[in-house]
């Protein structure tokens, strides 16, 4: 068992209070993004080996000096000799950019087609940083706003018809006239191409529409208040369009938003536990000034209505709750310990434990061992060691891979 020290990721979307209330640090004024815990080269967690000491080695080290041993041989045999997931706290106090992630077949087309092109990994430009899909699964911890799928092309018509804007009635008419694929991929790339001085003066239009309807009762009232919230912080970007195409959603503490391949999304704000497969490949449709792909884009995104597949934890007979996902990189689950309880947790994977609540302890089984685990504390469990999990009114999130 390995306490980890982990990284914030200062990304200027990030609360600047949320992530030091979780760990019961000072906020030092600088957004706070992400936390990362696992072993990803760009921020890999830390860890004291060998009885401690001031020397932390990172994670992605001590997994590649014994994979097998870190991670199980399940794991190496179907990942290769490294962690498939990352694992984070993300704190969003202002929105994140509008994005899709590939499926796998076309993570490895298209990073090959950008090798044989010599776009450099490093390129704004670049789309494939690797070969890998990204499905990902974001629990709220509290209340959480956020943006998924396609709604059904008739009710966006309606919403966009009652800003009564001029130039959003072209796409009043696409999304009538259309089937749903066509309309929905005809009305994206419009948005999405449409000359940036027209645009801007779209938005401010439509931003000003959607502050009145918010202020009103309607059965868009959260999507027109999403929008007006949008353009004030994307003034006259694209994306502010393209996100009233998507579902507005809502969770509550302990629900969780399975994301994945083609799914267009954005998270707007709340505190939440993530887990992802341990991939860099975005696709950007708005909400960001980084490079947008539109053709690549058009070829990744499902253009398709979908109700946002909103989960909340089963649980099974050992008392751990599980967020069902259909994939094999990551499972996510959850503990509610009370005093006196504890929980056996199974061997054979690779696991990160972070506690969100109360004081949780670790014990090795075989040798009695334990390490304390208090709020916004976290730690790596060898594939190989036996651990029970107890509690004093402790929340513990656990992740491992689904192998």
């Amino acid at each position: 068992m390995d306490r980890l020290v982990n990284t914030v990721r200062p990304y200027a979307w990030g609360s600047a209070t949320a992530i030091p209330g979780l760990l019961g640090t000072t906020p030092t004024g600088e957004p706070q993004a992400e936390l990362w815990m696992g072993a990803h080269p760009g921020a890999p967690s830390r860890v004291a080996r060998d009885g401690g000491g001031a020397d932390l080695r990172p994670l992605s080290d001590v997994i590649a000096a014994d994979p097998e041993g870190e991670l199980g041989t399940r794991a190496v045999q179907r990942f290769g000799p490294r962690l498939p997931f990352l694992f984070k706290i993300l704190a969003a106090g202002s929105p994140l950019s509008l994005q899709v992630h590939p499926d796998l077949d076309r993570a490895a087309a298209g990073f090959a087609e950008e090798e044989d092109r010599g776009i450099p990994l490093d390129a704004p430009q670049r789309n494939y940083k690797d070969t890998n899909h990204k499905p990902e699964l974001l629990c709220a911890l509290t209340p959480f706003e956020g943006l998924c799928g396609f709604r059904a092309p008739g009710e966006t018509a309606a919403l966009f018809a009652a800003l009564d804007v001029d130039s959003l009635k072209p796409y009043v008419d696409l999304l009538h006239a259309k089937p749903e694929e066509d309309a929905l991929r005809e009305v994206l790339t419009a948005v999405l191409g449409a000359d940036h001085a027209d645009m801007a003066r779209t938005v401010a239009e439509t931003a000003a529409a959607a502050e009145r309807l918010a202020a009103q009762e309607g059965p868009h009232r959260d999507a027109y208040a999403a929008c007006a919230h949008l353009a004030r912080h994307y003034p006259g970007d694209h994306g502010v369009i393209a996100a009233m195409l998507l579902n507005h959603v809502r969770l509550q503490p302990g629900e969780a938003l399975f994301l994945g391949a083609g799914v267009p999304h954005a998270y707007l704000d709340g505190l939440g536990v993530e887990i992802m497969a341990n991939s860099d490949n975005v696709l950007r449709c708005g909400l960001t000034p980084k490079h947008i792909d539109i053709p690549e884009l058009l070829r990744v995104v499902r253009f398709e209505s979908t109700a946002p597949a909103v989960l909340r934890p089963e649980a099974d007979a050992g008392g751990e709750e599980v967020y069902g996902t259909p994939v094999e990189e990551f499972r996510l689950s959850r503990f509610d310990l009370a005093p006196g309880g504890e929980a056996t947790l199974s061997t054979g994977t690779p696991q990160i434990l972070l506690c969100t609540s109360g004081t949780a302890v670790l014990r090795r089984t075989d040798s009695g061992e334990e390490l304390q685990l208090r709020r916004g504390e976290s730690a790596f469990v060898r594939a190989t060691e036996p651990v029970a999990l107890a509690g004093d009114d402790a929340r513990v999130f656990r992740a491992t891979v689904a192998v």
